[in-house]
């Protein structure tokens, strides 16, 4: 039986070699837009590792918490929280200094209603977040979408590839890194970048908008016939084990799962699951949005979980009640309207 408990706790369980990584890391971590959906488990692994290593080191996490949950989950287990809207003139200059930053600040949906405010939170915050912690070591999250489409045998783009981005969303997102890029240049920050797509947490993610859809009798449109997803976990343990291989110039890194996973093949393991035989319409292009993440295995070695893994506890998750943080990942958009 899941329970909200239980997830929480699998994905901010720390390895052994984060704890050893975070003992090497120096100086206090601050987390920029910690309240959305990777934010707060990541936090929560930070300060359990903090624990686990013995080392004083203030684990702080910055957000406007428009979700209470999220906010709950941090203080109740004794992690700094600041709220704070960063775009706010002089935000930034009351937050406390730290030598490490993750930053999870972005936008993504809303851009084809509102793009300026994508743009104003994926590239002129950046520039205001690189000013504010010069010097500092920075992940920042970017996007798989700043890649070009990608043919199904390829085994997706890796780092390689120039981007290529679709739509205003990954123009933005691929801006972001520009200016964490001129950070890295112009001020000695230690930057890595990480491409991520796309991240499962069982309250959202593309698992859980496949089994959404099918357990509402809709057909599965099979245009976009593959995706990459991964792990949450493993992706909070890759960003906080990234901090130390942040350098100058920046550094990019995809990260996602190994398999290039077959929308047909991922609702029929659901089905089986939640007993219900999927509906399909259209035909699968011969290119789809999928990134290649072996540079990221050869640093950090492959994801805990499996896809069958996954494919089973979403499953499982859903049948059990468990919550969902209504964030669709859109990942059937082609043509990048966000």
């Amino acid at each position: 039986m899941w329970t909200e408990d239980k997830l929480d706790a699998l994905l901010s369980q720390p390895s052994e070699a984060l704890i050893e990584d975070i003992k090497a890391l120096s100086g206090d971590i601050i987390l920029l837009g910690a309240g959305g959906k990777v934010g707060p488990n990541l936090a929560l692994m930070a300060k359990r590792a903090v624990q686990a290593a013995g080392v004083k080191k203030r684990v702080i996490a910055v957000s406007r918490f428009s979700d209470p949950i999220a906010r709950g989950l941090l203080e109740n287990n004794g992690i700094e929280t600041i709220s704070a809207d960063l775009l706010e003139e002089g935000a930034l200059e009351k937050l406390p200094d730290a030598e490490n930053v993750v930053y999870l600040a972005g936008r993504k949906f809303g851009t084809g209603d509102s793009a300026c405010l994508t743009w104003a939170m994926n590239a002129a915050l950046p520039t205001l977040v690189s000013r504010r912690y010069k010097g500092a070591r920075i992940v920042a999250f970017s996007t798989g979408n700043v890649y070009p489409f990608m043919p199904v045998a390829s085994g997706g783009a890796d780092e390689s590839v120039a981007p290529s981005p679709i739509g205003e969303y990954a123009m933005s997102s691929l801006a972001r890194e520009r200016v964490f890029e001129y950070a890295a240049r112009e001020y000695g920050s230690r930057v890595l970048l990480l491409r991520l797509n796309y991240a499962v947490d069982l309250r959202y993610g593309v698992l859980y908008d496949l089994a959404k859809r099918m357990m509402a009798g809709e057909t599965i449109s099979l245009e976009q016939g593959c995706f990459n997803c991964v792990w949450q976990g493993y992706v909070n343990e890759v960003t906080l084990r990234a901090l130390l291989l942040a350098e100058s110039p920046a550094k990019v890194l995809n990260i996602t799962g190994p398999e290039t996973v077959s929308v047909r093949y991922a609702c029929e393991q659901l089905g089986k699951v939640l007993g219900i035989e999927p509906t399909f319409s259209g035909a699968e292009k011969p290119e789809a949005l999928l990134s290649n993440a072996a540079a990221c295995f050869s640093h950090f070695g492959y994801p805990a979980v499996s896809l069958s893994e996954l494919i089973e506890w979403q499953a499982q998750w859903i049948k059990d009640g468990g919550r969902t943080l209504n964030k669709p990942t859109h990942f059937e958009e082609r043509k990048g309207n966000f």
